[in-house]
């Protein structure tokens, strides 16, 4: 195989096709295991008017006669009580009543088994709904397990390549420097960024930290190479690997300023900041329903969520829809959070907006600030939900500002946006927490009253090295 080329149809690679596959066939299976009822099949409605019949009408002397000669006005009689069970409840209107003493001698007990027949028969169609819920949810939920994990084979399939040269020259290189190598693995990402992966161990009592061994990859890269997560600073005798990336072009600063409704100490607003692979930060806020302990503990559940998703290495969507239908399945009550997303490419200073539900986001760029808005429902509502998102080149000294509704709420209706731009654009404060802390107090001095709902400002900057 020539140096440089890039690896293609990997077994690897084939099984998780087959496993994709597979997931895909489950989910088809899960969806045509039963629709959601809108309404009785005539079979059930058939079960209700024998269960009347061997409860009350069995005893009856007009039983054959009602039954059998007066069978279509019996039927006729048992429809409208139904439909007005349906419509009105356990108090059915006054004429349904009516009619139903003139034609039957045993009016309450009918209408007394009839609507526990009803009710028995809702209770289960309600359970059959349940069940086929959770079985869309399921299958949603490996459906887009089954896309990505596609995706993710493609992809390292397609990054992967091997130029024994330059192995041979990276072995040697580390050798001298002490260090034994196991094997080395080559990447190169869609952004044409090289990443390289070490597997190695210090030789007898040598002692070399990882800062020189990335340092001597780069060298012999020709690449500035920086180390991805935390290491020990000294490779031990034990095999190691380290993943050396190249450097990002940029780096960012956060900053966050936050209130509790009422100055409260537990505020349902939450945030996240995540370094992700592949020089991608993310940076995130969620609104829980409400105020409170009980926001808090739904937006820190959303937040928790969407770490392990982010970190385990699903796309930023696919981890809000998975979070999403997680939420829906099996609840009984609507429990809502928004999520609002800002995701920096620190090699291209691209930023990607994703909003589920949440409030504006502002950008400040040089003279000008931008506000983005969504109109998308917040996660938890629906098992499919719409995801706003948008991209935007950022430069340095660029500034993206994330707030909560309830900043938004603060300021008059139909002014907010413009208000909120003018106090962006009118501080000269560079450093993100001050800038935050400045944003909230300026909204803050405007309504000259304690919050009415949580507060959070979430400040991230953007420079180039």
């Amino acid at each position: 195989m020539e140096d440089g080329q890039v690896l293609h149809t990997s077994p690897y690679v084939t099984q998780i096709e087959r496993f994709a596959d597979s997931l895909k066939q489950l989910s088809h299976t899960f969806l045509q295991m039963g629709e959601k009822k809108q309404s009785f099949t005539s079979e059930e409605i058939d079960g209700m008017f024998e269960w009347v019949r061997e409860k009350v009408c069995k005893s009856c002397e007009k039983c054959s006669w009602c039954w059998g000669e007066n069978f279509v006005h019996t039927y006729q009689m048992g429809y409208e009580v139904l439909s007005a069970v349906d419509s009105y409840g356990n108090e059915m209107n006054t004429e349904t009543k009516r009619k139903l003493k003139q034609c039957c001698i045993m009016a309450p007990r009918f209408l007394r088994e009839m609507l526990e027949a009803f009710h028995a028969a809702r209770q289960n169609m309600m359970w059959l709904n349940r069940m086929a819920q959770s079985r869309e949810g399921c299958a949603i939920q490996m459906d887009t397990f089954a896309d990505m994990i596609r995706v993710t084979a493609k992809e390292l399939e397609d990054s992967l390549f091997i130029d024994d040269r330059l192995e041979k020259r990276l072995v040697a290189a580390l050798k001298k420097k002490g260090v034994r190598v196991l094997y080395t693995n080559f990447f190169m990402n869609r952004e044409g960024k090289y990443e390289v992966h070490v597997t190695a161990r210090a030789m007898q009592d040598i002692h070399i930290t990882c800062k020189e061994l990335v340092r001597t990859v780069s060298e012999v890269m020709g690449r500035r190479l920086v180390p991805e997560g935390i290491y020990a600073q000294t490779l031990g005798r034990e095999y190691t690997t380290i993943i050396c990336q190249e450097g990002p072009t940029y780096y960012t600063l956060q900053g966050v300023a936050r209130v509790g409704k009422g100055c409260s100490q537990v505020s349902g607003d939450n945030f996240m900041m995540l370094n992700l692979p592949r020089g991608k930060q993310a940076m995130a806020l969620s609104d829980g329903m409400g105020s409170g302990e009980k926001a808090c503990q739904e937006s820190t559940l959303v937040i928790e969520l969407l770490e392990e998703l982010l970190e385990a290495g699903f796309p930023e969507k696919t981890a809000i829809q998975m979070i999403n239908t997680t939420l829906v399945m099996g609840r009984e009550e609507i429990h809502y959070s928004t999520v609002d997303m800002s995701v920096f490419d620190l090699y291209t200073g691209t930023c990607e907006l994703i909003k589920a539900g949440a409030s504006s986001t502002f950008i400040r760029q040089k003279d000008k600030v931008e506000h983005l808005s969504s109109t998308s429902l917040p996660i938890g509502v629906l098992h499919q939900i719409e995801i706003d998102s948008v991209e935007r080149q950022l430069s340095n000294g660029d500034f993206v500002i994330m707030v909560t509704d309830g900043v938004m709420d603060a300021l008059p209706v139909g002014e907010q946006d413009i208000l909120l731009e003018t106090i962006i654009q009118g501080t000269l404060l560079v450093n993100p927490k001050e800038m935050a802390n400045h944003i909230l107090e300026q909204v803050l001095n405007w309504t000259g009253e304690p919050p009415q709902d949580d507060m959070t400002v979430l400040v991230i900057g953007i420079w180039e090295k």
